[in-house]
């Protein structure tokens, strides 16, 4: 997993192992905390070491594009990556994010076609948020995000709306599904945010989705029991994206039901 320090939280070296180790695999997954100056040297040395492939965290998950041989069509379209399989010396660039948080939507029970969403955050979770969310017909997707010109770059591809987080103050929004695809979940993280969402009202949401997971103090979890609103956070998504990551770097299925059950035995 080739990410920063704000990733180095993550339960996937800890998830892959266990399945790696299930299935009779010999090898490793292992955390690289990469500065962005050299992240053209780390995805060089996937060939350079003979490394079958790689997840990519936040913050690169658009930069690393530039470093690729060939993008899926989903990677493309989304122009975000997240997983990188190795054939020989060539880098190929997928996507697992959209369909893993489109199997986290199903596990949930809940069905976007018509439905409103707002999705917060610009950056790569971002874009596969939208992307599967136009992609399974929703009926309106407003991104909001710090920056009003990136959240309009993001929202474009899907025919969304774009709004600044202080625009948001104070309105009632329509909206049946709200995601956080932010890296931002606990109050030391953002109070600003924090407090944002707090006074936000959403009277007509049905669930609410956090895509990070094991935050101290999580205001997302707060703001949706405060307001009787469903809440799931990040391991539903990050067990089935995984998944689909697994599959492509060795060929084998293992069910999202007991990536689920590890992730959530580390979190007790």
């Amino acid at each position: 997993m080739i990410s920063d320090e704000r990733e180095f939280h993550s339960k996937s070296p800890v998830l892959f192992a266990a399945i790696m180790n299930r299935v009779g695999i010999k090898g490793a997954y292992v955390p690289f905390r990469v500065n962005p100056a050299h992240i053209g040297q780390a995805i060089q040395s996937l060939r350079i070491l003979n490394i079958d492939g790689a997840n990519i965290a936040v913050p690169y998950k658009e930069a690393v594009i530039a470093f690729l041989d060939i993008l899926s069509e989903g990677a493309r379209i989304i122009g975000a990556v997240n997983t990188v399989v190795r054939k020989g010396d060539l880098l190929k660039g997928y996507n697992t994010n959209a369909i893993g948080i489109m199997d986290a939507l199903s596990m949930a029970g809940f069905s976007v076609d018509g439905k409103s969403a707002v999705v917060f955050g610009t950056g790569g979770a971002a874009k596969a948020v939208v992307f599967i969310l136009n992609w399974l017909r929703a009926g309106s997707i407003v991104v909001a995000g710090r920056n009003a010109e990136e959240a309009k770059r993001v929202a474009a591809n899907s025919g969304g709306e774009a709004k600044s987080l202080n625009s948001l103050k104070a309105l009632p929004l329509s909206a049946h599904l709200i995601v956080n695809a932010t890296s931002v979940s606990s109050r030391d993280e953002s109070p600003e945010l924090a407090d944002l969402v707090g006074s936000l009202r959403f009277p007509k949401c049905e669930l609410l989705m956090d895509l990070n997971y094991g935050r101290p103090q999580n205001f997302w979890q707060d703001f949706a029991e405060k307001n009787n609103i469903p809440f799931m956070d990040g391991l539903p998504a990050l067990a089935h994206q995984a998944r689909r990551s697994f599959t492509l770097w060795t060929g084998l299925q293992i069910p999202a039901e007991e990536l689920l059950k590890i992730l959530e035995s580390e979190m007790i």
